[in-house]
């Protein structure tokens, strides 16, 4: 006869959802906001204007329902001439509905900060190409952003100023 414990935790998936592994994994994607503005049109395209262009990032999270959360990126371009007219604008709100389940809160925010908008930016990447290339001009290619790095300079800022705060300020 096989040798069997009745208090032995059974493997495998467990039935209605009592697993108790930490599970992270991407809902759906989506645009949540885009705006392309081409104030100078048509007079922009007579000129041979090699345009200075500022890229802006910003990563939001925000609870949708319990262990859900929308991870928003806001690309902001602006193309400007010589002249400091604008030759072209984009700006682009890409999100992604995330679900986390037995997740340390440590732990999920590096995930929604850095792991979720790199999961996201090829997406936004492409839209930013797309509507610059459909604007009539040269398909903008944003470079790679590590989004890790850019977390990890915000806690150690942020854990620095908290740091050089004065004691009995809150």
């Amino acid at each position: 006869m096989a040798d069997e414990t009745p208090n032995a935790a059974p493997e495998g998936p467990q039935p209605n959802g009592a697993d108790t592994a930490p599970q992270i994994g991407m809902i759906a994607q989506y645009v949540k906001d885009l705006s392309f503005e081409n104030p100078n049109a048509p007079g922009i395209y007579q000129q041979q204007v090699q345009p200075q262009i500022d890229v802006q990032f910003h990563i939001s999270v925000a609870p949708v329902a319990d262990d859900v959360h929308e991870v928003s990126m806001k690309i902001e371009v602006r193309a400007q001439g010589d002249s400091g007219s604008t030759i072209f604008a984009v700006e682009l709100v890409y999100a992604g509905l995330f679900g986390a389940r037995n997740v340390e809160p440590e732990a999920l925010s590096p995930f929604l900060y850095a792991e979720a908008p790199r999961l996201l930016f090829p997406f936004a990447r492409r839209i930013v190409a797309d509507v610059t290339r459909d604007g009539n001009f040269m398909p903008l290619l944003l470079d790679p952003i590590d989004f890790s790095a850019m977390y990890l300079q915000q806690a150690q800022a942020a854990t620095q100023l908290a740091e050089n705060e004065p004691a009995g300020q809150a």
